[in-house]
C-alpha cells in the first residue's frame, strides 16, 4: 500500500495462516453478516448482468455472492497474495474461475490498469488503509452504479480498540497499522469520485456507507 513501511505487511499480516483459518470459516458457516447486508445493498433490484470490482476480496466472500446471484463477472484486487490464492481457489471450488479476474497489488496504484465495474465493494478494507481519500476516491471513479463500504465506527469506543491493535503491531515488531477513519473524509472522497450518498446502516460491530452515480433512477437496478 502507499506506506513504504509496510510495503510488503499484508502478505505476511494476512498470511497463508490466516487465509487457510478464514476458508474453513467461510466454509462452514458462510459469508459473514457484514458482506451479506454490503451484497445486498449493491445488488438492489437485482444483479442480473452486472459486473463486480471487490477491492481487497479477501476469500473472495463478497464476489461469490454477487456472482450466485447472476452477476456476469468480477475482478478480485488484493495486496495479499495468499488470500487471492485463496479466493481463487474458493471459486474454482465453486464453478465461478472462469468469471473472476484476479490482480495482486495495491488498488490505488494499479488502479489505472483495472477496469471499471457496475459495483464495486471495501468490504472491511478502510480500517487496513491509511490513504482513506485516495482509496475511496479512486473506487468511487471505478464506480458505474454503487459503491458499499463496511467499516468501522467512527466513534470512541472503535478508536481505542484500534489503537490497542496498533500497540501490539507495535510490540511484535510488524510494520502493518489499522485505522478508523472519520465517516466525514470517506464521504467527501466518495462524492470526489463522482458518487452521492445512498444511505447508511450498523450491522453488528461494523457500519454500510452506500454510495451511488447520480445518473441512476428509481426504475434503473
Amino acid at each position: 500500500m502507499p506506506e513504504p513501511r509496510c510495503a510488503g505487511c499484508y502478505d505476511a499480516t494476512f498470511d497463508a495462516a490466516k487465509a487457510r483459518a478464514e476458508v474453513r470459516r467461510y466454509r462452514r458457516r458462510g459469508p459473514t453478516r457484514a458482506t451479506l447486508a454490503l451484497a445486498d445493498a449493491l445488488g438492489r433490484k437485482g444483479v442480473e448482468g452486472r459486473t463486480i470490482l471487490d477491492i481487497g476480496a479477501g476469500v473472495g466472500a463478497l464476489h461469490h455472492v454477487l456472482l450466485a446471484r447472476g452477476a456476469i463477472a468480477a475482478i478480485d484486487v488484493d495486496a495479499s497474495g495468499p488470500y487471492l490464492a485463496a479466493a481463487r481457489e474458493e471459486a474454482d471450488r465453486l464453478g465461478f474461475a472462469d468469471r473472476v479476474k484476479y490482480v495482486y497489488g495495491d488498488f490505488v496504484a494499479l488502479a489505472p490498469d483495472v477496469e471499471p465495474a457496475d459495483l464495486v465493494g471495501l468490504d472491511r478494507v478502510v480500517c487496513c488503509y491509511r490513504d482513506v481519500d485516495a482509496l475511496v476516491r479512486v473506487a468511487a471513479a471505478h464506480t458505474r452504479r454503487r459503491l458499499g463500504i463496511v467499516l468501522p465506527p467512527d466513534g470512541l469506543a472503535a478508536r481505542t480498540f484500534i489503537r490497542l491493535v496498533n500497540l501490539w503491531y507495535r510490540l511484535i515488531r510488524s510494520p502493518y497499522r489499522a485505522y478508523v477513519h472519520p465517516y466525514d473524509r470517506v464521504v467527501a472522497a466518495a462524492r470526489s469520485g463522482g458518487l452521492d450518498p445512498a444511505g447508511a446502516s450498523a450491522i453488528g460491530v461494523w457500519r454500510l456507507l452506500v454510495f451511488e452515480r447520480p445518473i441512476l433512477t428509481s426504475d434503473t437496478p
